[in-house]
């Protein structure tokens, strides 16, 4: 389907993305090489957002679906000595392009702008419906939540998300919380830890009621998940203090419907649960909130609730990019994410038809020596340019 010029093109603008370090909160130079290349391949408009979200669309002849195409900007860290490639090279070596964000996720991103650009240039834009493409900023952060912005300037009917699933369909994914719990206790000198209140000592013995408490599960999804991940408690270092806090954070996985007070209330009973117990102990549970800075220097923070998703693999729009895709000698399967993605906004808040589908493999994501294979990135070009054409047709 692409022509040897295209293939060599998709490739180049991969490697020049790669080339341009794009921390979350310093998306601001990969942004600007978006958007000039977004103008110089016929994209009619381009939109910056105010949290730095970069948005193209080029409008068919026709009205129609309105196709909104997304892929995160922002990558994690870099530890480049402990990389053998260069991490922001983009060189190619066996068949590899090596980089941060080659499979998480600038692959994707790069392969959806090219393939909106070719469907409009093949057509000569006489399709139905708008195409978008959309740069996200801040999503190894807050999955979804810079997406909003998105969403309520595109409006968009159907969603489909760039994230690694080695060409295969996702029709959804398990959501994420980060819960905080705190204990509270009296300080005191640790020679006599009698007149004190040990907040740690607190902690444990919620963290052993919390272990025992039953987990929700569907069967599409599996099981969800509430795991420790941390504990700090105050005065620290507390060298001769009995501490009076404990902080213990928790990473949740969340199923389809949870909500945030239905999370949170079993923590809670535990809590209640002691108290009546012990009139002295003293707890909270919460969810954590992030808050960052955008490169446009606008704030971005919100609760660290991230919800999950799940359609019907017989729905129309599933199916119909299922043939797209087995039409152009594909082969793809319809499975779940095992990770969170901005479709928690799209599809698990806004309920806007969402799909994922992008190259690579999804343990490829933050590690050293991150690569994409060539051969990925221009089959995935081909699907959704394959997809778009279907879904512009009505």
């Amino acid at each position: 389907m692409l022509s040897k010029e295209r293939k060599e093109k998709v490739v180049k603008a991969l490697q020049k993305a790669i080339q341009i370090k794009s921390y979350s909160g310093e998306e601001k130079d990969v942004v600007e090489y978006l958007e000039k290349l977004l103008k110089d391949i016929g994209y009619d408009t381009v939109h910056i957002d105010h949290y730095g979200n970069i948005i193209g669309c080029i409008k068919g002849k026709k009205k129609g679906l309105k196709v909104l195409m997304d892929g995160h900007m922002d990558t994690v860290p870099v530890q480049e000595e402990k990389w053998k490639e260069n991490a922001f090279g983009g060189e190619i070596k066996d068949g590899k392009i090596y980089g941060r964000g080659t499979s998480d996720m600038k692959g994707a991103l790069i392969s959806m702008v090219l393939a909106g650009a070719y469907v409009a240039e093949d057509t000569k834009k006489d399709f139905s419906g708008e195409i978008y493409i959309a740069g996200i900023v801040h999503e190894e952060c807050f999955e979804g939540v810079a997406a909003r912005e998105v969403s309520k300037y595109v409006k968009p009917d159907i969603v489909i998300i760039g994230e690694a699933s080695e060409l295969n369909l996702k029709i959804g994914q398990r959501g994420r919380a980060e819960i905080v719990v705190e204990t509270f206790g009296k300080p005191a000198h640790s020679a006599n830890p009698e007149k004190g209140i040990n907040a740690v000592y607190k902690m444990m013995k919620l963290i052993e009621k919390i272990k025992i408490l039953s987990m929700t599960h569907q069967d599409k999804l599996g099981y969800g998940i509430l795991e420790l991940t941390d504990i700090k408690s105050s005065p620290y270092p507390g060298a001769s203090v009995v501490p009076d806090y404990c902080r213990a954070t928790y990473d949740r996985r969340l199923l389809v419907g949870e909500t945030m007070e239905g999370v949170l209330k079993p923590i809670q009973d535990c809590i209640n649960e002691l108290k009546r117990e012990n009139s002295e102990f003293e707890a909270k549970v919460s969810y954590a909130v992030g808050e960052e800075k955008c490169w446009t220097g606008e704030e971005i923070k919100s609760e660290r609730f991230f919800q999950g998703w799940l359609y019907d693999e017989k729905e129309n729009y599933i199916q119909e990019a299922y043939s797209a895709l087995k039409n152009i000698g594909q082969n793809p399967k319809i499975t779940y994410y095992n990770f969170c993605t901005n479709g928690s906004h799209y599809a698990g808040e806004a309920k806007i038809h969402t799909i994922g589908y992008g190259p690579s493999r999804e343990n490829l994501a933050h590690v050293i020596d991150e690569y994409v294979e060539v051969e990925q990135i221009i089959k995935v070009t081909e699907g959704y340019y394959a997809i778009l054409k279907t879904y512009l047709e009505k």
